[in-house]
């Protein structure tokens, strides 16, 4: 019995691995080009905001930490917000509207031109997040994508999306964090050199 879970646990870190081996191929123009537009976004005192489901939410509200507090450096605090925070929106919207809307309601009533929305979906997706796109698209926002599935809705929408395709979402959310604590770390870094 033990063998067998060592066994198991050998594949996991082996598709671990081999994800780690694609996204060192793939990832790194993409986290270069989605760095320099949160960077050039806060430079022009624009908020990025972050919506996601589950694990995902964990990830934007993980990233919008990061930027309000710091990653390594001390520096100014950076405009991020994370739209799965606040249960009293959340829950009267869903209530009251229903639960697809419960990002875009938020993105209708803060998202301005030239902010941006950053939408974490494994599978691409989610219907309220996607919902939350399609508002910060009319509002004239930019929109950044991690997603778990090649050619998703998501994917389609954004205007860069960084995809970690696996058929299992924890493989997805490992390189998601590995990608997103470099994006912090890229744009840390241009508001401390």
């Amino acid at each position: 019995m033990s063998q067998d879970r060592e066994n198991g646990i050998r594949e996991i870190i082996a598709a671990h691995q081999a994800m780690v081996v694609e996204f060192e191929t793939s990832g790194p123009a993409i986290l270069v080009q989605m760095a320099e537009m949160i960077a050039q976004a806060f430079e022009a005192n624009h908020t990025l905001y972050l919506c996601g489901n589950g694990g995902s939410a964990a990830d934007a509200q993980h990233v919008a930490g990061e930027f309000v507090g710091r990653f390594q450096t001390e520096r100014r605090a950076l405009p991020a917000v994370a739209l799965s925070t606040d249960t009293s929106i959340l829950t009267c919207v869903a209530n009251d509207y229903d639960y697809e809307s419960v990002f875009a309601r938020q993105a209708e009533a803060l998202i301005k031109p030239g902010d941006i929305l950053w939408g974490f979906s494994t599978s691409g997706t989610s219907a309220n997040v996607l919902k939350a796109v399609e508002v910060a698209r009319q509002r004239k926002a930019q929109i950044l994508a991690f997603t778990g599935r090649k050619d998703s809705p998501l994917e389609n929408l954004a205007d860069l999306c960084l995809c970690a395709d696996a058929p299992r979402t924890a493989r997805s959310q490992e390189i998601h964090q590995l990608a997103y604590h470099i994006i912090c770390d890229l744009v840390e870094r241009s508001f401390t050199e």
